[in-house]
């Protein structure tokens, strides 16, 4: 199982480090990884394998969310159902 993380907001020193190091606190491995900068403003998406999450998914979710707030970005965390159930329609 995977899910989709987005990290957006203004850019500073260390959000990849960060939302990394989040990842792998709750065992969330990163497969695939893109980010760049849009002037001032970071833009990130991980693809994340979640099998091994020592949480259940929403707790996950919901601690990469405050996790993100805590920094000043945002984070938002979709399991790959919601893509997987979009794409049947």
């Amino acid at each position: 199982m995977k899910a989709v993380v987005t990290v957006t907001g203004k850019d500073k020193v260390g959000i990849i480090a960060m939302a990394s190091a989040e990842c792998a606190k709750y065992g969330a491995n990163i497969v695939d990884i893109s980010q760049t900068v849009l002037q001032e403003y970071f833009a990130m998406i991980m693809l994340v394998e979640i099998e091994k999450l020592s949480v259940g998914f929403s707790a996950f979710a919901e601690a990469m969310n405050a996790t993100g707030k805590e920094y000043g970005v945002d984070i938002r965390v979709m399991h790959e159902d919601i893509f997987n159930a979009m794409h049947r329609i």
